[in-house]
């Protein structure tokens, strides 16, 4: 049998999905009118899922406009203003001078998405992060982040995907997301962040017991309609909520490994990557 080859983000996300997309996507169903990534982040599920529309939904503003310009913007194109930027500010591995020289120019002269997209390939562990005034905040990836040809592919990769894909990107809360055109062909996935985990999104009260449990009751309503649903947790973090909630639905047990995160200090071995469906 042929192994599936999976389109990998050019964003690096905390938590993201590719490593366990062999997992995923085939617990998904077969047949697909609308997929919603409702918690898209880098869009590792989504861009890899066959759907007749898929949906990006993402709370991050910045993100959400950078998907919508590398949808819409040639990759030939995207490449000359990536590398162009690269060589104006002489970005590389060791340049911490250029990087913080791009970073200023970004938070306060220049915002458009390629110039964020560049800023975040030479980042720490390309990171995204801003901080409540809405500067990007990440320090220097010195000798490890650059654009290199490794990322440069990626970057193409998914770029090519993405333009064969029909996709709508939409920035709001899941709170305020209309689920009401969606019926019983449509598939709904959720990636949130994972209550009482430490985590760049988990900072400056990200997600709160609040956020947990309006999520699972929007879910349950999605399931008394009907529309099948899909919510990616971990069992290793407290949870009462999801502990209870979990046992009305199916719950798949995966392999979750993290190796790309700093933020996750609790033993791997305790791992417990689940997938809650209700079908």
């Amino acid at each position: 049998m042929e192994k599936v080859k999976y389109i990998k983000s050019p964003l690096n996300y905390v938590g993201g999905k590719y490593k366990l997309l062999k997992e995923i996507l085939p617990l998904f169903p077969k047949e697909i009118n609308t997929f919603v990534d409702l918690f898209g982040g880098g869009f590792n599920v989504g861009i890899n899922v066959s759907a007749n529309k898929i949906i990006y939904n993402d709370l991050q503003t910045q993100v959400v406009d950078l998907m919508m310009y590398l949808n819409n913007a040639n990759v030939d194109k995207l490449l000359f203003e990536i590398d162009s930027l690269i060589s104006k500010y002489n970005l590389s591995k060791d340049n911490a001078e250029g990087f913080k020289q791009l970073r200023e120019y970004y938070n306060e002269e220049d915002n458009r998405p390629i110039v964020f997209y560049t800023l975040i390939c030479y980042a720490f562990n390309n990171q995204i992060r801003f901080n409540q005034n809405g500067k990007y905040n990440i320090p220097f990836g010195k000798a490890r982040s650059s654009f290199n040809p490794s990322l440069r592919q990626k970057f193409i990769n998914f770029v090519d995907e993405l333009h064969s894909k029909n996709c709508k990107f939409i920035n709001t809360s899941f709170e305020t997301f209309d689920f009401d055109k969606l019926n019983k062909n449509d598939f709904v996935y959720c990636d949130p962040p994972y209550f009482s985990s430490v985590a760049t999104y988990n900072e400056q009260g990200g997600w709160t017991k609040e956020h947990e449990i309006i999520l699972l009751d929007k879910l349950d309503e999605l399931n008394q309609k009907g529309i099948k649903f899909a919510l990616s947790n971990n069992l290793k973090y407290e949870n009462p909520y999801l502990n209870k909630w979990k046992d009305i639905y199916n719950v798949h047990y995966l392999n979750g490994n993290y190796s790309n995160c700093n933020y996750h200090k609790i033993d791997k071995s305790k791992d417990v990557e689940v997938l809650i469906t209700n079908y």
